[in-house]
């Protein structure tokens, strides 16, 4: 049975993942963020709980990383702070986790001779596309303090393939969404307000464009990456080839809800004008030419599936639709 560390695993896609990799055979040790209350984040409740084995620690501490990564065959790294907002003002925080989180765990992996790493990037570095579709030669782009940080720790992370030989793949995942994501994102955000019984919802700019990814195939593609030989050493978009603005994005959420709904701006939740990225479209042809993959769930389809499990009361009175969360 092949032996896999996912980092992140109490998060929103690292759960997700965490769950497939059990339904497919894995034996998963799913790394949870320490904390005194000994919550493991979304892993509290996934079917398969007793299946896993699951980590409490910090990528941040290096001898730990050590540890976690023995005896396992693949690293799942996912493990990193997102939030753009919050990278405005908790930059040092970012840098620990992002860059030297990730740079422990590398070497951790390369000590314990780890057969496959994958790590996980963002589309954000790219920043507003000069081109689309966006292929992985796109330049690099730093608009905000988290895309910088994640810019580094791909840096560090494919040092690690190109000096030390350590078999690794960037994943470059495009706008995920779906069951569990952080309130702090616009899908979660629109459905949740629409569901407390909002008349007015309150957003930031809602002209940029994203390519958006139902969690399933986010995580679909993560493992066959992992499963593909010939991906060590690439960087690989993940996305759907398929642009739609948030503005549409919200239209289509409010049909969906039979919602009358009416949007204002709210200026918090407006990024610094340099640091917006207003277009987003990924170019897949890399992943799909390396492992056939393809897309399954559509835009309609996995935003009805998010709303059905947003709604549901044990799930709704988990989002704090009154406050914005950055």
């Amino acid at each position: 049975m092949t032996r896999v560390l996912v980092t992140g695993a109490d998060g929103f896609i690292g759960s997700h993942l965490t769950e497939m990799l059990v339904a497919q055979g894995y034996q998963v040790k799913a790394l949870t963020q320490y904390n005194s209350f000994n919550h493991w984040g979304w892993l509290e409740n996934v079917a398969c709980l007793k299946q896993i084995e699951i980590l409490n620690g910090d990528v941040r501490d290096a001898h730990y990383c050590r540890t976690i990564t023995k005896n396992v065959d693949i690293v799942f790294h996912l493990a990193a702070l997102i939030a753009i907002p919050y990278s405005y003002v908790a930059l040092d925080s970012y840098i620990d986790t992002n860059i030297k989180g990730t740079v422990n765990l590398c070497q951790a992996a390369l000590e314990n001779q780890v057969q496959r790493f994958i790590h996980t990037s963002t589309s954000e570095v790219y920043g507003t596309a000069r081109y689309v579709p966006i292929d992985e030669k796109h330049p690099l782009q730093a608009q905000s303090p988290y895309s910088a940080s994640k810019i580094a720790s791909d840096a560090m992370a494919m040092s690690f393939y190109n000096a030390f030989n350590l078999p690794l793949t960037i994943a470059r995942p495009f706008n995920t969404y779906g069951p569990r994501q952080s309130a702090r994102a616009v899908i979660p955000t629109i459905i949740t307000q629409i569901a407390s019984g909002k008349k007015h919802i309150k957003l930031g700019d809602v002209t940029p464009t994203r390519d958006f990814n139902y969690v399933d195939d986010t995580c679909r593609s993560f493992i066959a990456l992992a499963e593909c030989a010939q991906a060590i050493g690439e960087t690989v978009n993940i996305g759907s080839n398929y642009e739609i603005s948030i503005g549409d994005t919200l239209a289509i959420i409010k049909a969906l809800m039979h919602s009358d709904v009416e949007f204002t701006t709210d200026d918090q939740r407006l990024r610094p004008e340099k640091s917006e990225v207003f277009r987003l479209w990924c170019d897949n042809r890399k992943l799909v030419e390396l492992t056939h993959f393809k897309p399954q769930v559509d835009i309609k389809e996995g935003l009805q599936r998010t709303i059905n499990w947003l709604i549901q009361p044990e799930n709704l009175k988990k989002y704090k639709a009154d406050i914005y969360n950055v």
